[in-house]
């Protein structure tokens, strides 16, 4: 049976050396934090660490015509494989400026692969950053337009604590389109506690019944945002 947590392995890394941004590390609006050449895809707004003060996540693209590749294969016409970068900026009302917290260049998907050219936006094809009760939640979908039937979604949730962002959630699902079969895993980094559904499906003229096995993970140290990456895998 397919893993949902395989399928981050299929986003390919293409920063191309020379293109990589160096947002400045504090500044008086958001948009000082993109570099020229480089555009803002999607934002989240909200509190992050806890002092009243709207933080902000956003997602940047490279906007190299370089980087748009013709495809003669199936899948898009144009691969757009510009990298992508998640900041983390951190609002100070006392003198009006953002701090740069956290910048990762090794995270967020490509809008498309070479790889998998049939693969929609895995970040803005129904994923997305958000802030949610201290929180920042990030969801990658995985859906292609040929090859498989099988349809992806995977959630990480991030903490800010002892100085850095935490990975304290990570939730995937997957469903069959022809069969309507499901399963999700749902992995909570600080109970230690891991839940796997199987058995459910989506489809509303069957009868399913799922089961769901709840086991504990060993776990020591929790992962930080800067040591996540898109071929990390959650083997718990």
């Amino acid at each position: 049976m397919k893993k949902i947590f395989t399928i981050v392995i299929l986003f390919v890394y293409t920063v191309v050396l020379g293109q990589t941004a160096s947002p400045v590390t504090h500044a008086k609006t958001i948009e000082d934090f993109v570099p020229k050449g480089w555009k803002q895809i999607t934002i989240a707004k909200g509190d992050l660490n806890k002092d009243g003060k709207e933080d902000v996540a956003l997602v940047i693209e490279d906007t190299d015509k370089k980087n748009f590749i013709p495809n003669e294969n199936m899948g898009s016409k144009i691969l757009n494989v510009n990298p992508r970068q998640l900041l983390v900026l951190f609002k100070d009302k006392a003198i009006d400026s953002y701090t740069l917290a956290v910048l990762q260049d090794a995270f967020i998907p490509e809008a498309n692969s070479e790889e998998d050219p049939c693969l929609a936006d895995p970040l803005l094809q129904d994923g997305g950053i958000d802030i949610k009760r201290g929180t920042l939640i990030v969801d990658f979908h995985d859906w292609v337009s040929c090859g498989s039937y099988w349809v992806g979604h995977v959630t990480y949730i991030f903490r800010y604590q002892q100085g850095s962002f935490m990975l304290i959630g990570y939730d995937t699902s997957e469903y069959n389109r022809a069969s309507g079969e499901q399963n999700k895993t749902s992995i909570n980094f600080v109970t230690k506690k891991k839940s796997v559904t199987t058995g459910d499906n989506v489809l509303a003229d069957t009868t399913a019944k799922p089961k769901t096995v709840w086991a504990d993970i060993n776990i020591t140290n929790l992962l930080r945002l800067e040591d996540v990456n898109r071929t990390t895998e959650m083997n718990y």
